[in-house]
């Protein structure tokens, strides 16, 4: 399944076959490399909260697997994102900018392998994030980022949606190579992207967006 450039799908991250994240986003290009998506400012979005509506870093693991859970409607209030998802790999790198749009760094969002869906009027890819991220610098230095969080979820094989941890690091090791390497995608590739003039941002999450995950 190809998505076609210009068009709006939603991104999402699902966990243990509940939605975690929502996020529309316009299909940059679909090819063999993967999936290029633009999350633009003030994009509407949804996230998992707790009853009392506190996100999952904002309390301890035992206590989140503990609550009861909603989807709280947003805005995406940070800079644009672009967002690639190599064809096949366990992991998407996301093209961070500042207030001002220019690109800082590339984030390493390690997880498992997108699962693409159609139905039709509303499409998108399910994603299951592993938590475990890196950042790299445009100079190519690069740090492991929130080790704090991945390895307490760790010790709740029974709750947790990781089941591999050497797997996960084994696929950080080989994505921070190619970024000291300079290879594509860290190679100054679209850090310069600039979307269509007349790419509008959706107003309302799309019916559909809750739809049961895909993996």
């Amino acid at each position: 399944m190809r998505f076609e450039p210009g068009q709006l799908i939603l991104h999402r991250n699902v966990r243990r076959g509940r939605i975690g994240w929502v996020r529309p986003a316009r299909v940059v290009l679909d090819d063999d490399r993967g999936l290029l998506l633009w999350v633009a400012r003030d994009t509407p979005v949804a996230h998992e909260v707790s009853e009392a509506g506190l996100g999952m870093r904002a309390m301890p693991f035992t206590e989140w697997i503990a609550s009861s859970y909603r989807l709280a409607r947003g805005r995406w209030d940070g800079p644009p994102l672009l967002e690639f998802l190599p064809a096949g790999a366990a992991h998407s790198v996301w093209f961070f900018r500042d207030e001002q749009e220019r690109f800082v760094a590339w984030y390493v969002n390690l997880e498992e392998p997108g699962v693409r869906w159609d139905d039709g009027p509303v499409a998108g890819v399910d994603v299951v994030d592993q938590d475990l991220d890196v950042v790299v610098r445009p100079d190519l230095s690069w740090q492991w980022k929130d080790e704090g969080e991945f390895t307490e979820r760790l010790a709740f094989p029974d709750h947790y949606w990781v089941a591999d941890e050497k797997a996960v690091r084994a696929e950080g090791e080989r994505v921070i190579a190619l970024a000291e390497a300079g290879e594509f995608p860290f190679d100054g590739t679209w850090c310069d992207f600039v979307p269509p003039a007349d790419w509008t941002t959706p107003t309302e999450l799309p019916p559909g967006w809750d739809r049961p995950p895909a993996r």
